[in-house]
């Protein structure tokens, strides 16, 4: 199976195209602040990733209304790509309805969900059904860690994929890459597992990685993968379109 370095959903392929650098906001973590701020969720935004002194992957958000948008991942030279992963607002939560690509829709949707400390400890379920509680929409001042293990269903073929997530979102800190400094980040440290290649056989290990999210920016500021191989990118321009 070819893991895709952009996007994340790891099994699944993504496209993108670019224009103008957009200045970010740095600081300190202000009190009050939410996922929005930092991802651009309901922003017709953009930006641009590179690896090796070369565009490694591009990222776009599209609203479809005050609580739901898509964002796309892809190759910069393949845009625009035919995935795009569907999150909606939900109160104190953004949720991952899931994603569109190969011609059809992926429903998400959690047999079981826990929420514990920044090191994974002290879990309790919160949750049993529904879409997956991606990240809360407002930032605490404390990280905390997310499990989430479900199915995701392939609507053109009644497929069923076994999944788990486990994420780590740690507050609001000082962050650069070698393109744009005095920023601000939330970090995103993430374990995709699941079975797509051995159906019905026990989920394993697909991704790990830390994602950091820029405040005023958006997503993929600097991405550090470590599993299946050690790889990293850093993001260079922004823009809205």
């Amino acid at each position: 199976m070819k893991i895709q370095k952009m996007g994340t959903r790891p099994w699944l392929a993504a496209g993108a195209a670019m224009i103008t650098v957009l200045a970010g906001v740095a600081g300190p973590a202000r009190a009050g602040e939410n996922y929005g701020q930092y991802s651009r969720f309901a922003d017709r935004s953009a930006g641009q990733y590179w690896s090796d002194g070369q565009a490694a992957g591009q990222w776009t958000w599209k609203p479809l209304s005050s609580t739901t948008s898509e964002i796309s991942w892809g190759d910069p030279k393949k845009w625009p790509p035919d995935y795009a992963e569907k999150f909606v607002r939900d109160g104190d939560w953004l949720t991952l309805d899931g994603w569109r690509g190969n011609g059809t829709y992926y429903t998400v949707r959690v047999t079981k969900e826990q929420i514990g400390d920044a090191k994974c400890e002290n879990l309790r379920t919160f949750a049993t059904s529904g879409p997956q509680h991606y990240v809360k929409w407002d930032i605490p001042s404390q990280g905390y860690c997310l499990k989430a293990w479900g199915t995701i269903t392939e609507k053109s073929s009644g497929k069923v994929i076994d999944f788990g997530h486990t994420q780590i979102w740690s507050p609001p800190a000082p962050c650069s890459n070698q393109y744009l400094s005095g920023k601000t980040c939330i970090k995103q440290w993430e374990s995709w597992w699941d079975n797509k290649d051995t159906p019905g056989k026990p989920i394993t290990r697909k991704l790990d990685r830390d994602q950091y999210i820029a405040r005023g920016l958006g997503m993929a500021f600097k991405i550090q993968q470590y599993f299946p191989k050690d790889w990293k990118s850093e993001a260079r321009s922004y823009w809205t379109w």
